[in-house]
């Protein structure tokens, strides 16, 4: 909420969560006490927990079954590194401003590919490899038979955006500030976090392991 500056309003925010997982987002926005949305969340599997508060429909690729400009908030968390390479991540982008209201606002996060420990395989500098070397190694320390993802840096992800015509800013920082907001400054970690300056947190981003932008058309 913080982040898309989702402020009270009369009517209902239309919301679409693009891939679904658990259903954590598409319930908690759709059960909001203050801020009241309208979540429409679709995947391609059906991996949902939590089934409240939102309605679910199922998709295939990166299609979406909706008419242009039918919501003003879309979500794409950890989404794109899972849709294929970048024809796919391309028209994903693409799908997501075609959908996005003229005045809307959109929400992406994806694993940085320069992160250290693999966040899906949970493998130090799987992503870093060539292609063609991450599903042996996946392989080889038994975590499965393929690689299937495909993480960006941080330039990656800001040229995929110029491409598909979406105007992007880079909220890592304000993302992380929100975090310790939350969850509070306790714990010589979380001051050591709230001393660094802002700028040089901006400094690092291209390292950071979750690369997080607020975008629109």
């Amino acid at each position: 909420m913080r982040l898309l500056d989702l402020q009270p309003r009369a009517t209902p925010y239309r919301v679409l969560e693009v891939g679904t997982g658990s259903g954590g987002i598409a319930h908690f926005l759709g059960t909001h006490p203050t801020i009241r949305c309208e979540v429409t969340s679709v995947d391609v599997v059906d991996l949902r927990m939590v089934h409240d508060g939102y309605t679910w429909q199922r998709v295939e690729g990166t299609a979406l079954p909706f008419a242009d400009a039918a919501f003003d908030v879309v979500i794409t968390n950890h989404v794109i590194e899972h849709v294929g390479e970048h024809a796919d991540q391309l028209h994903h982008l693409r799908e997501c401003r075609r959908v996005l209201a003229p005045e809307g606002r959109g929400y992406l996060a994806v694993p940085n590919r320069w992160g250290v420990v693999e966040p899906h395989f949970h493998l130090a500098f799987l992503s870093w490899l060539p292609r063609a070397w991450r599903s042996p190694y996946v392989r080889a320390m038994g975590k499965g038979e393929a690689y299937d993802c495909e993480l960006l840096t941080l330039p990656g992800i800001e040229a995929l955006f110029a491409e598909a015509g979406l105007q992007a800013r880079n909220v890592g920082v304000e993302a992380l500030r929100a975090m310790l907001a939350i969850e509070g400054t306790r714990g010589m970690l979380r001051k050591c976090v709230a001393a660094v300056p802002d700028g040089v947190w901006r400094a690092l981003s291209p390292l950071i392991p979750t690369l997080i932008y607020r975008f629109n058309r």
